[in-house]
């Protein structure tokens, strides 16, 4: 009975510990230790990624609706050129472990399955509009955060907060604001020739994406940038080229070539060479799943440039859904993701160029009070020590006077 009554209060104990810590951080909460300048650097940067996916968007719409282009093979030949003639190259160049040689023989298999997996994501998507609507592409597209979050919890041991999955839910209710706002305005394109079929390949590049997002943070975070690059850019030029001379041979000798086509080629692959070239940074600075929170955000901005561009109607519910996709990105990035192998303390913060952490400020502030503290202790022992030597310095020379004296007598 008396071990059951211990139990109980130190249960109390710990319930009422938690509950005053809890309300101890919402009074000394304070907005900059959420809106610092780490955050506003990664929402400034991961609009910028879906600026870019906005821009390769307008242009494949250009293709197809103007120019009746459809060749989603050959745009993505060209921006895997792109990747490979820099990023390769300068793998090439390189000497010692960061050779393009060692990399090849130790790991060329996996950089194989990972090209493989990153031109299939982007062709399956493109697919995916000649059967299924734009609202279904829309909405199962998203599938892509679940199974990310997954993947980090099992490959990258990543453990995530009730919070990080309300942000993601809030997220997610911006797009389905957004998908109405569609209905509203009677913007569900596309065709419906075999939904099952679009719907599934959605699902897949969904699910491919995810899997090539996971590398890539695994990768620009324990190996490097420019040989995640260098090796997609080099698998990617040659699966897209295979796939490009079976698949679209006919689509590209029926291209009748013009300025505005060959103008509209470039801008889809400097937009995606662009895009792919700057997302390991914002994935090094946050994680894969925050990146694709943040992309969200492209089919609003696809969207207010079809008002001027392609004549669409404007809905006052695609700012809602901005606002709200913002708002989840920010929660989800406000508290940190720790991790199973390494100190919660440092987990979930970016590792900078130079080696060290990019901490937060409220962290930053722990860490100068706790360094603080152990220097005044540290100095308090010195202090105390110096005086007992001090002392005793005195004692024992009082002690030789004594004798000095006694012998004199």
């Amino acid at each position: 009975m008396a071990t059951d009554q211990s139990e109980d209060v130190d249960k109390d104990l710990s319930s009422g510990s938690q509950s005053s810590g809890l309300m101890e951080r919402i009074r000394t909460f304070s907005p900059k230790e959420v809106f610092t300048w780490q955050l506003a650097r990664t929402l400034a940067m991961g609009q910028g990624l879906a600026g870019l996916i906005c821009g390769t968007a307008i242009s494949s719409q250009y293709l197809a609706s103007s120019f009746h282009v459809n060749t989603p093979m050959m745009q993505s030949f060209l921006h895997y050129t792109l990747l490979c003639l820099t990023y390769t190259t300068m793998l090439l160049c390189r000497t010692g472990d960061g050779n393009i040689l060692q990399i090849l023989r130790k790991r060329w298999w996996k950089y194989l399955l990972l090209g493989l997996v990153d031109v299939e994501a982007n062709y399956a998507v493109v697919k995916a509009y000649q059967y299924t609507t734009l609202t279904s592409v829309q909405l199962l597209d998203c599938f892509v955060i679940p199974v990310l979050i997954l993947l980090s919890w099992w490959v990258l041991k990543a453990r995530y907060r009730p919070v990080h999955y309300v942000a993601v839910c809030i997220c997610l209710m911006g797009v389905g604001a957004m998908v109405g706002a569609d209905l509203l305005a009677g913007r569900d394109q596309g065709s419906t020739s075999n939904i099952l079929l679009g719907d599934g390949l959605v699902l897949i590049s969904a699910s491919l994406y995810a899997v090539s997002n996971v590398c890539q943070e695994y990768t620009v975070k324990n190996l490097s940038r420019v040989e995640f690059l260098g090796m997609v850019g080099l698998f990617g030029t040659i699966i897209s080229t295979i796939q490009m001379v079976i698949l679209e041979r006919k689509e590209i000798a029926a291209i009748q070539w013009s300025w505005q086509i060959g103008l509209l080629f470039a801008a889809y692959a400097l937009c995606m060479y662009t895009l792919y070239s700057c997302m390991p940074i914002v994935v090094k600075l946050s994680s894969a799943t925050a990146v694709n929170l943040s992309l969200l955000t492209a089919d609003l901005f696809s969207l207010f440039c079809g008002v001027f561009l392609f004549q669409y109607s404007f809905s006052g519910l695609y700012l809602v859904s901005l606002v709200i996709i913002l708002i989840g990105f920010i929660t989800f990035n406000a508290v940190p993701t720790p991790t199973d192998h390494t100190d919660p303390a440092t987990a979930s913060f970016p590792v900078c160029e130079d080696g060290y952490y990019s901490y937060p400020v409220a962290y930053q502030n722990d860490i100068i009070k706790q360094e603080v503290a152990v220097r005044i202790s540290t100095e308090g022992e010195g202090e105390a020590e110096e005086w007992r030597n001090d002392k005793e310095k005195r004692r024992s020379g009082r002690c030789k006077e004594d004798v000095g004296l006694s012998t004199k007598m």
